[in-house]
């Protein structure tokens, strides 16, 4: 009787501190991974194609870690995507607060896991024998499992392991993420909603902390965007792709750039519409912040205070300017005619985009009279801006002038 005592104290496995430590690492890492991977990537997006023996690993091991269905996780976070930041986003902080969010997201995604939202967003998910009779059925016998798994191993200690791997995606998933995630961080496109990039390293939480990314190309199997990004989840992507375990559908935009092209055509209008988000990061960056650092210099100390924040200002999703913002183009717009005629420019080229379901001659005409105006309005950097838009095509496109 000691003896079971003491083994059930201590445990059947003793590696040490550093080893529960380690374990507990990589358990919870290939909890992120089935998240960003199969859940996310996989599951409610389909950027990528998954063998089937691979996706029952994940959804076991989302059982025992989380008790978390595919079903559920997949309909919510696409409720979540086609209702961004409005009041029928399950967990926006825009709408309910960052705090709310943040320690209770948990309550909100159980709240929105209904008959409903299984119906209009759930298509695809499995329904498997499995799936009905012990996945949803006996949905937290799982981690009732882990626990006895890892009391087993650890004793004691093996209580505290398993309180980690339960809270890991409670609060990175629902709290850094949907939380955070819209609320904090830097945005490298301006999509129609508040997400940010939490990091350029999407390293603890897989990749999701570059979310911004994610919502400009929800599609896309790769979340980072940048040279200096880093996607833990597209990492594992590729290794499973050399595996033969996975394939990658989209990757983001397909449009490329041909140096030889300068002539505006249908083919140029769908290529910039393909990457308009990278287009107008471009025209921020080259067009708007070269003109504001110029004003910058010239101006005195309190409309320097107003052009710190100018390019973002005026280079920001019209949907998320609040009153201040507005405000604060005005007086910037009011001060230099320049930045005016830059913002406006913007604004025109922006609206366009927004025709992209229309006529294609309409949409045709609309671009090449918005290049001719930049390239008759005297500024170098929208000439230049114009040449680069030129040069898009689409790859069929290409290939055929190849």
């Amino acid at each position: 009787m000691l003896e079971f005592l003491e083994q059930w104290w201590f445990g059947a496995w003793n590696p040490g501190v550093l080893g529960i430590v380690i374990f507990t690492l990589v358990v919870t890492h290939v909890t992120i991974v089935a998240v960003t991977v199969y859940l996310h990537r996989f599951s409610a997006h389909r950027a990528l194609e998954m063998h089937p023996a691979l996706q029952h690993f994940f959804r076991a091991w989302l059982w025992v870690t989380t008790s978390m269905g595919t079903l559920d996780w997949t309909s919510v976070h696409r409720k979540h995507h086609a209702t961004c930041e409005t009041e029928d986003d399950p967990h926006s902080p825009k709408v309910k607060g960052l705090g709310e969010i943040f320690w209770n997201g948990v309550a909100h995604y159980k709240a929105a896991c209904t008959e409903e939202t299984h119906s209009r967003y759930g298509r695809g998910c499995p329904d498997d024998w499995i799936e009905r009779n012990v996945y949803t059925k006996h949905s937290s016998a799982g981690i009732v499992l882990m626990l006895f798994i890892n009391v087993a191993l650890f004793g004691v200690l093996g209580i505290t392991v398993w309180a980690i791997q339960m809270m890991w995606i409670p609060l990175f998933a629902a709290g850094v993420i949907n939380g955070i995630g819209h609320h904090w961080g830097y945005r490298n496109y301006e999509c129609p909603d508040a997400a940010t990039n939490v990091s350029p390293w999407g390293i603890i939480i897989g990749g999701e902390e570059l979310h911004n990314n994610h919502h400009t190309y929800p599609n896309s199997a790769k979340l980072s965007q940048k040279p200096w990004e880093f996607d833990m989840g597209w990492f594992w992507i590729r290794l499973f792709e050399i595996c033969g375990l996975a394939k990658a559908r989209s990757t983001g935009p397909v449009a490329r750039q041909d140096p030889s092209k300068s002539n505006i055509d249908i083919d140029t209008v769908w290529a910039v519409l393909n990457d308009r988000f990278q287009v107008m990061a471009k025209y921020a960056d080259d067009v708007v912040a070269p003109a504001v650092k110029r004003e910058y210099e010239a101006a005195d100390a309190g409309m320097q205070r107003l052009l710190k924040r100018g390019t973002r200002v005026l280079c920001r999703e019209p949907s998320l300017i609040d009153e201040a913002d507005q405000a604060q183009i005005t007086q910037v717009t009011d001060h230099s005619d320049r930045l005016k005629n830059l913002y406006e420019m913007r604004q025109r080229l922006q609206a366009i985009w927004s025709k992209r379901g229309g006529n294609s001659d309409e949409l045709l005409a609309a671009f090449k009279q918005w290049c001719l105006d930049a390239e008759a309005s005297g500024e170098e950097a929208l000439r230049d801006f114009v040449a680069h838009m030129k040069s898009y095509t689409m790859p069929q496109a290409a290939m055929a002038r190849a």
